[in-house]
């Protein structure tokens, strides 16, 4: 078994490496932009395919990867979406991709995790709180590994009204906020040209010059530079960073 995953903050890492394990301590377990990840994939018969859902979608970066690469037909893939508060079809909406390329859908699980939206103040909590949320999550991923031990696969996200939900429980209402993301990372003044998202950024969107970050205008939300920026210089939802979402800071 091969499990992938794009993780911005930790915490689609830390479920995926979980569930990865206890379902088969040999997995291999790699982030979707690692090189050579392609040729892991076509390699592979059962893979977990693990991202963070943003407004009810799989992230850009995921999709892409999805229908711009003909390495998908005949394998079996379990669809994993992490989310902050809600999503009706997290998992179906790359599950609905796959089946396209020709791929199985084994399952969708959904895994309510510390939300990762660094500017935007609506959905922050406390400390013990987020402890409490990972807490939970742990316990549902241990369930789950178990039951597809015995064969049973999760459907959460990937019925028709799982869709529906959704569509008009977010995708339709924050459509127009979302369109254009890809293009809005604000650099305050702050920047000092360090570096630092650049490093991480899976897109490769980030670079440095004459001392400041610029960017190519293909952010995927995952929210990596935001959290990981040591002067809280760049936003992208909003214009002030309430707190570095990372997922060690709770744990």
């Amino acid at each position: 078994m091969l499990a992938i995953y794009l993780s911005g903050t930790g915490n689609t890492k830390h479920c995926i490496e979980k569930l990865a394990k206890l379902i088969d301590e040999n997995t291999e377990i790699l982030p979707i932009e690692s090189e050579g990840i392609k040729e892991k994939i076509a390699a592979a018969d059962d893979i977990i395919l693990g991202y963070p859902t943003q407004f009810s979608n799989a992230p850009i970066m995921v999709r892409d990867f999805i229908k711009h690469n003909d390495i998908w037909r005949g394998k079996r893939v379990l669809c994993v979406a992490t989310m902050g508060l809600f999503s009706g079809d997290g998992a179906g909406c790359a599950a609905r991709l796959l089946r396209k390329q020709g791929a199985e859908i084994l399952g969708g699980l959904h895994i309510h995790m510390p939300d990762s939206i660094s500017d935007n103040k609506m959905l922050k909590k406390s400390l013990e709180e987020n402890k409490a949320i990972i807490a939970e999550a742990d316990r549902k991923i241990e369930r789950t590994a178990a039951e597809i031990r015995s064969g049973k696969y999760p459907t959460e996200g990937i019925r028709p009204y799982s869709r529906a939900i959704g569509l008009f429980g977010q995708r339709l209402w924050f459509y127009g906020k979302t369109l254009d993301y890809s293009d809005k990372l604000k650099i305050s003044d702050e920047c000092i040209g360090c570096g630092k998202c650049s490093s991480v950024c899976p897109m490769k969107n980030l670079s440095i010059k004459n001392g400041r970050v610029e960017t190519k205008g293909s952010c995927t939300m995952c929210y990596r530079c935001v959290s990981q920026c040591p002067k809280k210089a760049i936003t992208l939802l909003g214009s002030k960073i309430y707190e570095q979402c990372r997922f060690d800071r709770y744990v």
